[in-house]
C-alpha cells in the first residue's frame, strides 16, 4: 500500500527564519548572485534576439506562395511554395529598415491580410486576393503614406530575375535590365522631342521570368526609375501623399504568368487587308496640292515600272492639310477625281489632335461659342475664362484638341471623316496622339486625364471610326481595332536603330499590341549609316516577318538591281507565308490574349538561356525567326526553344532538337535564318 505524502507548500516561515539567521557575509553573496543571474539572463535574451533569430520572417502565406519580411535590409520577400524557391525581392524605401514588423499585428485576425504601421511614416497593407487563374496566387500590396512628406518607393531587384514590360524607351531592350531611366512620371511620351523620356506605347505592367507579374493601378500617381541590372523602381510623387498601390502575382513559370494575363475586354483585329499591303511613304513635293497630286501619281508610276503596283501610299500630316486645305472637294461631282490620285494603290492620309495657333479654326474659338471648349483649357479660377493650354508640335505653337467635350470629339471625328472620303482615302493615320499636354507644362489636370487619359480616351474615340484606323500611341487599348505605328528607329545598327527592332517587336506584343506597323525599312531617323544597303537588307528580312511592311527610300533609290529584286520576293514571302500565319494566331489572340510575336522563353520557361534572347522571335508557336542584327556578320548562334521539339531549317531542310544551340549559323547577306516546328 503506497505511502502518502504531504502536497502542501513549504512552510514560508521555514524560509524566513533560515534567511533571518543568515549572516551579513552570506546575504550579500545572495545578493550578488541575484545580480549575477540578472545579467546572464539579460545577456542571454540579447544573445538569442541577434544571433537566434532568423533574418526572414513570414508575413502572410497563401497556397502557392507567400511573403516574408528581410531585417537586414528591410525588403519583402515573395517565395513560392512548399519549395521556398525565390521569386521577388521589393527594397522598401522611406521607412525604417532595422525595425521588423511582428508576424501578426492589427490584421491578425485575418488570415489574409498582414498590417502594420511605421509611426509617423507609412502604413503597409498586403492581401491574398481571389486567384485570377488557375495555378496563380496575387496580393495586393497597398503603401499609405502617414505624412505629407513621407515619398513611398519600392525597388523590384533584377538580381536572378529578368524583366519585361512597361515602357518602350528609345533604344529598346529586351529585357530591360539593361535599360536605364532616371526617376519620371510613368506616363507615354515623343521620343523626338524628349529622347531620353518614356516612348508612346505603355501599360503598367512588368512580367518577371521567374514567373512574378507587377501589375499598378491606373490610378496611382508614378514615377518610374530604371537602374541598369540592378532594379527597376516605383516611386510617388514628392509631397503629394498619395498612397502607392500595386498588385503582385506569381505562377509556376514566366510564360504561365503572361497566359495567366490575358484577360481584358472583348479583342477585334483592326483591317487584316493592311497585312499584305506593303506601305509607301510619300516624300516628294508638299509646296502646294498641284504639286502633291503630281508627286503622288509620278510615285504610282514608278511603283509600276518595278512592279511593285500593290500596296499603300502614306501621305504625312502636312501633305493631308495641304490637300484638305484646297478644298479638293467642294460638290459630290468632285468626289470621286481624288481616289485616281494612287490608283491602283489604296491611299493613307495623316492628322493629328493639334490645331496651330494661326489655323482659322482656332482664330474663331478664340471668340467664344461652341468652338471655344474644342482645346484643352488651364483650369480656370472661379469666375474667370477658361485660358487654352497651348504646347509645341513639329515646331510650331499649337493647341491640342479637348477629349472631355462630347462636342470637340464629335466636330474631330466628323471632319476625320468627311477627309477621308473626299480624298479617297482607305485609312487614316494619327500622330500625336502620345503624352499629357498637362504634365509637360505643369499644370494640374482634370481627374480623368491624370497619367495616359488623354491617350486612352483619344484612342478609344479614334477606333469609332472604322479598322482602318492607325494611332501612333497606346496605353489600355491593346483590344480596339486599331493598328499602332512603332516610333521612328535611327538609319544605323544600335539599339536605337536595327538592333532595336525585335526587342520593340517583342515588347509590342507582350503587351498586347500585336497588329503594328514597323518603322520604314533602313529607319526614318537620320543615324551613322545613312543609306547602307547592307542595314537596308538586314531590316528588310526582319519586316518579311512582321505585320506590315513599310517603306520610306523606295529600294531602286537605296540600292542596286539586286535589292529591288530581293524586295519584291520578300513581299511576295511576306503575302503567302507569313499572312496566313498572323491570320491564325490573331484567332488565337482573340479568344485567349495570346501574343502573335513571342519570345524564346514561350516555348522555353524554365531555361534561363531563353530570358536574355534579344535577337530572335517566335509567330505562333510554330515558326522560329532568327536574322543578322550585326554590321559584316554572315554567321550567328541560334537557339532553338522547346525541348523535345524538332525544328526545320527553311534553308537547308535539316532538322534539329528544340533546347538546343546552333553555334555559328552561316547566313549570307541573301539569306535569313528561319525555322518551323514539326513536332
Amino acid at each position: 500500500m503506497p505511502v502518502s505524502r504531504h502536497t502542501g507548500q513549504i512552510p514560508e516561515s521555514t524560509w524566513t527564519l533560515t534567511f533571518r539567521e543568515m549572516t551579513e557575509p552570506w546575504k550579500g553573496a545572495v545578493g550578488c548572485l541575484g545580480v549575477a543571474v540578472f545579467f546572464a539572463m539579460t545577456i542571454g535574451i540579447i544573445s538569442w534576439q541577434a544571433v537566434e533569430q532568423p533574418p526572414e520572417e513570414w508575413v502572410l502565406r497563401g497556397r502557392d506562395a507567400g511573403m516574408l519580411w528581410e531585417r537586414g535590409r528591410g525588403a519583402l520577400l515573395l517565395r513560392a511554395l512548399p519549395a521556398g524557391r525565390p521569386v521577388l525581392a521589393i527594397a522598401v524605401g522611406s521607412v525604417p529598415a532595422t525595425e521588423p514588423p511582428p508576424p501578426r499585428d492589427r490584421c491578425w485576425h485575418d488570415g489574409r491580410q498582414f498590417c502594420y504601421s511605421w509611426e509617423e511614416d507609412a502604413e503597409l497593407r498586403l492581401a491574398l486576393e481571389p486567384p485570377a487563374a488557375p495555378g496563380t496566387e496575387c496580393y495586393s500590396v497597398r503603401w499609405t503614406p502617414l505624412r505629407p512628406d513621407v515619398t513611398l518607393k519600392d525597388c523590384f531587384s533584377m538580381a536572378n530575375v529578368s524583366w519585361y514590360g512597361g515602357p518602350s524607351i528609345r533604344a529598346q531592350r529586351w529585357p530591360l535590365n539593361g535599360a536605364e531611366s532616371p526617376a519620371q512620371p510613368l506616363v507615354s511620351g515623343d521620343l523626338s522631342a524628349n529622347p531620353d523620356g518614356f516612348g508612346p506605347l505603355l501599360e503598367r505592367f512588368f512580367l518577371g521570368s521567374t514567373g512574378v507579374t507587377v501589375t499598378v493601378a491606373p490610378d496611382v500617381s508614378l514615377l518610374l526609375s530604371l537602374e541598369s541590372h540592378q532594379q527597376f523602381c516605383l516611386e510617388t510623387p514628392a509631397g503629394r501623399a498619395e498612397p502607392l498601390h500595386y498588385q503582385l502575382c506569381v505562377s509556376t513559370d514566366v510564360a504561365a504568368a503572361r497566359r495567366h494575363t490575358a484577360s481584358a475586354p472583348a479583342r477585334t483585329p483592326p483591317d487584316t487587308a493592311l497585312l499584305g499591303s506593303p506601305i509607301w511613304r510619300y516624300h516628294g513635293p508638299e509646296g502646294s496640292a498641284a504639286k502633291i497630286k503630281r508627286g503622288l501619281r509620278s510615285l504610282v508610276r514608278r511603283l509600276k515600272r518595278h512592279r511593285l503596283q500593290e500596296g499603300v501610299v502614306a501621305l504625312g500630316e502636312h501633305g493631308t492639310a495641304v490637300l484638305a486645305a484646297a478644298d479638293l472637294v467642294p460638290s459630290g461631282r468632285r468626289k470621286r477625281q481624288a481616289p485616281a490620285l494612287v490608283e491602283p494603290l489604296e491611299l493613307s492620309i495623316t492628322l493629328s489632335p493639334y490645331a496651330g495657333i494661326a489655323s482659322p479654326l482656332f482664330q474663331r474659338s478664340l471668340r467664344g461659342g461652341e468652338a471655344a471648349g474644342y482645346w484643352l483649357s488651364r483650369q480656370p479660377r472661379p469666375g474667370a475664362s477658361s485660358i487654352p493650354l497651348l504646347t509645341t508640335w513639329k515646331g510650331q505653337l499649337c493647341a491640342r484638341l479637348n477629349v472631355t467635350s462630347e462636342a470637340a470629339l464629335g466636330w474631330y471625328l466628323a471632319r476625320a471623316q468627311q477627309l477621308r472620303q473626299a480624298l479617297g482615302a482607305t485609312y487614316v493615320a494619327f500622330e500625336g496622339v502620345e503624352g499629357n499636354s498637362f504634365l509637360e507644362q505643369d499644370v494640374p489636370a482634370p481627374a480623368e486625364l491624370e497619367g495616359d487619359g488623354y491617350t486612352e480616351a483619344l484612342a478609344a474615340a479614334l477606333a469609332t471610326l472604322g479598322n482602318g484606323t492607325i494611332v501612333s500611341a497606346g496605353s489600355r487599348s491593346s483590344h480596339l481595332p486599331l493598328f499602332v505605328q512603332m516610333r521612328p528607329l535611327r538609319s544605323d545598327w544600335s539599339h536605337a536603330g536595327l538592333k532595336g527592332l525585335i526587342p520593340s517587336v517583342l515588347h509590342y506584343s507582350l503587351l498586347g499590341y500585336n497588329f503594328f506597323i514597323p518603322d520604314a525599312v533602313g529607319g526614318s531617323e537620320a543615324g551613322a549609316t545613312p543609306g547602307d544597303p547592307e542595314l537596308f537588307v538586314r531590316w528588310l528580312q526582319i519586316v518579311t516577318f512582321l505585320p506590315v511592311m513599310a517603306f520610306g527610300t523606295p529600294p531602286w533609290l537605296c540600292c542596286d538591281t539586286w535589292v529591288l529584286n530581293l524586295t519584291r520576293q520578300c513581299i511576295q514571302r511576306h503575302r503567302d507565308f507569313v499572312v496566313p500565319l498572323l491570320l491564325k494566331y490573331s484567332e488565337e489572340w482573340q479568344s485567349l490574349g495570346y501574343p502573335i510575336f513571342r519570345p524564346a522563353w514561350w516555348l522555353s520557361p524554365t531555361d534561363p538561356a531563353a530570358f536574355t534572347i534579344e535577337d530572335e522571335f517566335l509567330i505562333g508557336d510554330e515558326v522560329l525567326v532568327a536574322p543578322i542584327t550585326e554590321k559584316g556578320q554572315t554567321w550567328r548562334d541560334i537557339y532553338l526553344p522547346g525541348e523535345g521539339h524538332l525544328w526545320l531549317d527553311t534553308n537547308t531542310a535539316r532538322v534539329f532538337d528544340g533546347g538546343t544551340t546552333l553555334r555559328n549559323y552561316s547566313a549570307s547577306l541573301a539569306e535569313v535564318p528561319v525555322f518551323v516546328k514539326t513536332s
